[in-house]
């Protein structure tokens, strides 16, 4: 597609769960849009995808293919963005990454638009997109942190099989359909990233997503750890995670516990999240109103509730905190940053 005024963008891992709410976002964000490449790998090269009603042809993801190209998300696995994210770069574009490859990378920014959105100033041509369990805990805490301080935070995840990619959702559907039947039940992905043993995902919980590392945790909790602290600018903060598998399709649910370094009242720090942009509050138990994975579903915003002081620690909060894994936790959050990059003036348009 062609237009007159906009922006070049190209989308990698375009054919993905990830890449195909990239282009939803950019659709119905109505993103000013001169040009639009869809790329992936040489096997679903010549796939057709739909964007404002037009049919485009996927394209092999190629160094030459980003030539001409502004702004370019990629979603395509770790390897493919270290491998072709340097070489976008080179050729002019400004890179957001929504793979691990470059997160913890000194020379990359890692940014949540509500957070730290003056981070992406210092970009080298790559910008990188956080885990989505960390985007949709950081963007809720970061006014309380703001007003506050933060000494430490504790959090429990229960993350949806989305974040496990298509075959991980196919598992699960699978498995709960056996199950119901009184069939056998296949164990072939989850957990991802495991020793050749599976585990049923269906009617089960699993504390493990991602690889043990020696000190105990996974892989994921460890992102969760060292995200937190890039992106809140600040090493001092105490962060320990245990993440887990839930049988959820879509959005993933965070039970949080903080300690403040200053007091705390519980009407301004609702006040304060009613206030802060992209966080809906739903805390209402005495009507059974908090936020579910359910209702998070196919919605931009991080939603907050069961607010509740801790019972020992005077500046102790909890608090439960639900998002769409797919959406802020990826997707709107990459789109999210190349609309700060344009509204700040970083590109121009060609």
């Amino acid at each position: 597609m062609e237009k007159n005024t906009g922006y070049h963008v190209a989308v990698v891992g375009a054919t993905g769960a990830v890449g195909e709410q990239m282009l939803k976002m950019l659709e119905d964000r109505q993103f000013p849009l001169k040009s639009l490449k869809v790329l992936a790998s040489a096997r679903s090269a010549g796939q057709k995808v739909t964007f404002r009603g037009e049919e485009l042809t996927v394209e092999e993801a190629t160094p030459d293919a980003f030539e001409g190209v502004q702004i370019a998300l990629f979603s395509a696995g770790g390897s493919v963005s270290k491998k072709l994210a340097p070489e976008a770069a080179k050729r002019g574009a400004v890179c957001i990454d929504n793979t691990s490859a470059f997160r913890m990378d000194p020379e990359v920014p890692l940014v949540v638009p509500e957070v730290n959105p003056e981070a992406m100033k210092q970009h080298k041509g790559i910008i990188a997109n956080p885990n989505c369990s960390t985007i949709q805990m950081v963007a809720a805490l970061q006014p309380l942190r703001e007003k506050y301080g933060m000494e430490r935070i504790i959090v429990s995840t229960y993350q949806a099989v989305s974040g496990a990619g298509a075959k991980a959702i196919q598992e699960l559907e699978d498995q709960t359909r056996a199950v119901i039947n009184g069939e056998e039940v296949k164990k072939e992905i989850m957990p991802v990233g495991s020793l050749p043993k599976h585990h049923q995902i269906a009617f089960n919980a699993i504390p493990q997503i991602d690889v043990f590392l020696e000190n105990g945790f996974t892989n994921e909790e460890m992102k969760m750890t060292r995200e937190t602290k890039k992106i809140f600018g600040d090493e001092n903060i105490a962060v320990s995670a245990t993440c887990v598998r839930i049988p959820v399709v879509k959005g993933h649910s965070e039970a949080v516990y903080v300690e403040f370094q200053n007091d705390f009242e519980i009407d301004e720090v609702r006040s304060l999240l009613e206030q802060a942009p992209g966080v809906v509050v739903v805390d209402n138990p005495q009507e059974q109103e908090y936020p579910l994975a359910l209702d998070a579903a196919d919605k931009i915003e991080v939603f907050v509730g069961r607010l509740r002081r801790d019972l020992d620690h005077p500046r102790g909060l909890h608090l439960w905190i639900v998002s769409d894994n797919l959406l802020k936790g990826a997707a709107w959050n990459a789109v999210q940053i190349a609309e700060e990059l344009v509204k700040s003036g970083l590109i121009e348009e060609k």
